[in-house]
């Protein structure tokens, strides 16, 4: 990526250039995830969780046609007041730049952006995945894409528990994308804690888990790692609560028809109404949770 696309903040540049610990963070979460304004609110109780655990912040988006590393509250306020804003993904990063677009970044672009910074941590939600029914309508997202590509730790809540888990495991495998429990065995389901399945490694120790980042980044795979941290055992959704809401929603998904980039953002509707927005607060901790986990993980990494 030309950097004169790429705008970097310069605390965040001067903690690039001293091998600082720096973490990366997406944007899609403050346009789409969450309501307004508290998607706003929950990105800087982001970047203040990773300041305290002793890291840089670089909340990434794109503004005008450049990739801004480090938006600055204005830029961040201004991207979020943007009405009908874009995710901005793999597939159309470069026509939005060349465009002079605006536009948040998913979890696959913002991968992209922070590679191309020199960033390789980078603190989300759950990560898209495989969805059901893939096996007909060939429905995957392109964040395994950019894991398979870019050498970046991607530390989350596993993947959203609306895709189908158990393939979406098989697949990271296939790509050889590691999954690392961070005090886990079983790989998150995003409001769940456990999916059931189980995972390759348990890391209760960050210094190892770090250990254990740098020695497959030796092999030269050239692949991204997964780091995966639990929603808050106090922020679970209830079991019965959480089956009952998927299955509805899943339901309706089929009954209308809904198809492609639609499913996602109609499901979690359904969710947050059939939860009493119960799933919104899960959200909120666990995307603050990762991003402390990030902190501190980066930090254990710039010390190696």
């Amino acid at each position: 990526m030309s950097m004169q696309r790429m705008v970097i903040a310069p605390e965040v540049a001067r903690a690039l250039a001293a091998h600082r610990a720096v973490v990366a963070l997406e944007t899609t979460v403050v346009t789409h995830g969450l309501p307004q304004p508290r998607g706003v609110q929950v990105a800087r109780d982001m970047e203040a969780a990773v300041t305290a655990a002793g890291a840089v912040p670089a909340t990434i988006g794109m503004l005008d046609g450049s990739v801004r590393v480090g938006l600055t509250d204005e830029e961040l306020d201004r991207l979020a007041a943007t009405p009908q804003v874009p995710k901005v993904n793999l597939s159309n990063f470069a026509a939005t730049l060349v465009a002079r677009g605006t536009g948040s970044t998913t979890v696959a672009a913002t991968m992209l952006a922070a590679h191309h910074a020199g960033i390789g941590v980078f603190a989300t939600g759950g990560i898209g995945g495989v969805h059901r029914g893939a096996s007909e309508t060939d429905d995957v997202s392109s964040d395994l894409t950019a894991l398979a590509r870019f050498p970046v730790t991607v530390v989350c809540a596993g993947a959203k528990s609306i895709l189908d888990l158990p393939r979406t495991v098989e697949r990271l495998e296939t790509l050889g994308v590691p999954i690392l429990g961070y005090r886990c065995d079983d790989f998150p389901a995003f409001w769940r804690r456990s999916s059931g399945l189980r995972l390759d490694e348990r890391f209760d120790d960050l210094v190892l888990l770090a250990e254990a980042i740098r020695a497959h980044h030796a092999l030269g795979t050239g692949t991204g790692i997964l780091v995966a941290n639990p929603v808050p055992e106090a922020a679970e959704l209830d079991e019965e609560i959480y089956d009952r809401a998927l299955s509805g929603a899943l339901e309706l998904v089929q009954s209308q028809g809904i198809r492609g980039r639609n499913v996602t953002p109609r499901i979690l509707e359904y969710m947050q109404t059939a939860t009493g927005g119960r799933v919104i607060d899960a959200n909120i901790a666990l995307l603050i949770d990762n991003a402390r986990v990030a902190g501190e993980l980066a930090v254990a990494l710039a010390r190696g």
